[in-house]
C-alpha cells in the first residue's frame, strides 16, 4: 500500500496506556511521502469527532462528518496498524496542519 502525506486512514490505535487516544479511528498521515516509501513506520495525528477547540488542534470535515486533527496526539505507528484510505485532507486544512505543527515543533 502506498501511504501519501496527508492522507486520512483508518487506524487501529489499541492497545494505549492511560490518556493516550484509543481505538479504530481516521488519522492523518504527516510523515514526508520520502520517509513513507523507505520505513515500516509512519507519524500520525488521530482524529476526534468531539470538538473541544483546544490549542493547537485543527478543525475539518472528512466525508462530512466534523472533527478535529488531534495534533497533541502525534505518534508513530507501524504501518500495519493502517486499515484502509478514507481521503486526502482539503488544501485549505493542509495549509492549517502546516502551519499549526510549525507553531509546535518550529
Amino acid at each position: 500500500m502506498v501511504i501519501g502525506q496527508y492522507g486520512v486512514y483508518w487506524v487501529n490505535l489499541d492497545p494505549t496506556v492511560g490518556a493516550e487516544i484509543k481505538k479504530m479511528r481516521p488519522c492523518v498521515v504527516i510523515s514526508p511521502d520520502e520517509l513513507n516509501a523507505y520505513l515500516d513506520t509512519v507519524i500520525i495525528a488521530p482524529m476526534t469527532s468531539h470538538i473541544h477547540g483546544y490549542p493547537y488542534r485543527v478543525r475539518t470535515t472528512v466525508h462530512g462528518k466534523e472533527g478535529e486533527i488531534v495534533t497533541d496526539q502525534i505518534r508513530t505507528v507501524d504501518k500495519r496498524r493502517l486499515s484502509h484510505f478514507i481521503c486526502k485532507l482539503p488544501v485549505d486544512t493542509i495549509t492549517e496542519l502546516r502551519n499549526v505543527l510549525f507553531q509546535m515543533f518550529g
